[in-house]
């Protein structure tokens, strides 16, 4: 007879799967072929460049017996010395918030976002002190395919914040707020990460919109749920974006300093020294999930809702102990392993039923999940 694995202890079978679709979102050489933006497209060119420099100086490497030596003693120590100041500072989180991306103004909209009552002129000064999500709205607005929604003033172009809120509208703003602070904490402009962060921004986004769906099926808060699964990429976020600064500073002052000192077979080390994609997966596995949570009880937001169910989904062992709310978040995520996962062929039938089990997403879940629109974010 089999046992069941539905909602209890999370079996280890259930971590190796999901620990797998995060590797291949930080280490996996797949590249992203389809995004929900153009995140850092001008990047696509550096990216490519660096790869190439790179492959030219492993394939010399590869005949030069004495110098092949030398880059894996030079590259082992520079990955030693990335990952080992990279844990130092996620060891204290309070350095870690001016870098983060998330502040006391979104987290308020994000209350503010949640409330039956919205009010526009409620959260316009917090957008207002948040030039980038006012620039991103704004772009929004005056884009061809919105101007098409609107009045027949449709060539005008709107740059007054609040009439663009006004044209976005209160539903529609639920939805694009937490979209943009999203792409706003992911990596951006790191070469490097180009193809990370763009299966990042794909598996959140379809976390999202699958938690929204199920947030409606099951008459809960669709704005909570939603921004609550977008929130659980913040830790994640921190730790990559922080492991590209510490790396790039590292390798670029390594890389002047064996340029300065003439000796060709210390540069090409140097150059031929990837990011460090494995030794930071790991360090996201030990720090991404507690950031999700530690960040916000910094910004004193430890009894908001929206900290609690971070702290839930971090701490909690078993599926069955949590609340209504981190339930809906955990199976929007799990959906969201299964739907990339099987485009990778990573996952096999036996593994997909077992995810289904243990998380208790059941046929008209999966139905209604099936149904969504994971290649647009759909707004009203």
């Amino acid at each position: 007879m089999a046992i069941s694995v539905a909602g209890g202890v999370r079996p280890g079978k259930i971590i190796e799967i999901e620990h797998r679709l995060l590797k291949q979102l930080i280490v996996g050489k797949q590249k992203s072929s389809s995004m929900f933006d153009e995140i850092d497209k001008e990047l696509e060119g550096d990216a490519h460049k660096l790869d190439i420099e790179r492959q030219a100086v492993m394939a010399r490497l590869a005949k030069q017996i004495e110098a092949r030596k030398v880059f894996e003693a030079v590259s082992a120590q520079l990955v030693n010395t990335v990952t080992s100041a990279l844990d130092n500072k996620l060891a204290t989180p309070d350095g870690l918030l001016a870098s983060s991306g998330i502040n006391l103004s979104q987290l308020t909209l994000f209350e503010l976002l949640n409330s039956d009552s919205l009010n526009i002129n409620r959260i316009q000064p917090l957008i207002t002190d948040l030039p980038w999500l006012a620039r991103d709205l704004t772009n929004l607005v005056n884009s061809p395919a919105f101007r098409l929604k609107r009045s027949h003033r449709s060539e005008v172009k709107v740059t007054d914040i609040k009439l663009v809120l006004n044209f976005i509208g209160v539903d529609n703003l639920r939805t694009v707020i937490p979209y943009y602070c999203l792409r706003n904490w992911l990596p951006s402009g790191h070469a490097h990460l180009l193809w990370t962060t763009r299966k990042l921004w794909r598996y959140a986004m379809i976390t999202g919109v699958a938690a929204k769906a199920l947030a409606e099926l099951h008459e809960a808060d669709k704005a909570f749920i939603y921004t609550s699964a977008l929130l659980s990429m913040l830790g994640t976020s921190v730790v990559l974006n922080n492991g590209a600064n510490v790396y790039e500073d590292t390798w670029g002052n390594w890389l002047r300093e064996a340029s300065g000192s003439r000796d060709k077979e210390l540069h090409d080390a140097v150059l031929a020294t990837e990011f460090p994609a494995e030794n930071i997966y790991q360090l996201v596995l030990t720090h991404g999930n507690k950031l999700n949570w530690q960040l916000l009880e910094l910004l004193d937001f430890a009894a908001s809702p929206l900290a609690q169910v971070q702290t839930e989904l971090d701490n909690n062992l078993s599926f069955a102990d949590l609340s209504v709310q981190a339930k809906l978040v955990a199976k929007a995520s799990c959906f969201a392993k299964i739907l990339m996962l099987e485009e990778m062929r990573q996952l096999d039938q036996k593994e997909r039923r077992l995810l289904l089990e243990y998380y208790e997403i059941n046929e008209q879940e999966v139905i209604r999940l099936k149904a969504q629109n994971y290649r647009k974010l759909e707004l009203y």
